[in-house]
């Protein structure tokens, strides 16, 4: 059973914002942020309450701007997904999760060292250049199912 539930469009969409946010980090790197997104589906807590599709994670407004920084860009549609990545949303969508992304809601390249908060959320680790942080325990029980 899916982590998930998905439509051939949602692979697709998340496969292109996969690439986009982590191509340089290689199919791990990409898998570590997907996982992020599928989290925030799930999470149904904090800033991702009422997230019931991967369109309205990947689309959503906080603070004025979207919340990925491919999609403000605009490089989220650079190229269609390729069969690689399709397969690895399918992953996430579908079981994987592993550390440091297991439980995260959030992520983001600071171009120096990763703060031990963000958004007075707690560091969980660091894969390659993205640091990655999941909610202040018993606050977002959707996170971690």
């Amino acid at each position: 059973m899916p982590r998930v539930k998905y439509t051939d469009s949602d692979v697709s969409l998340m496969a292109r914002m996969m690439r986009a946010e982590a191509e340089g980090e290689g199919k791990l790197g990409m898998l570590m942020v997907g996982n992020v997104i599928v989290n925030r589906l799930k999470a149904n807590c904090l800033d991702f309450k009422d997230l019931r599709t991967v369109s309205q994670v990947i689309y959503q407004v906080q603070g004025g701007n979207y919340s990925f920084e491919a999609v403000q860009k605009g490089n989220v549609f650079y190229q269609r997904a390729r069969g690689v990545e399709k397969k690895l949303a399918k992953q996430n969508l579908d079981f994987w999760r592993e550390h440091p992304s297991k439980f995260a809601l959030w992520y983001f390249n600071p171009y120096a060292e990763c703060p031990p908060t963000w958004y007075n959320q707690p560091f969980t680790g660091q894969y390659k250049q993205h640091c990655y942080y999941e909610p202040i325990a018993n606050t977002c029980e959707g996170a971690y199912s």
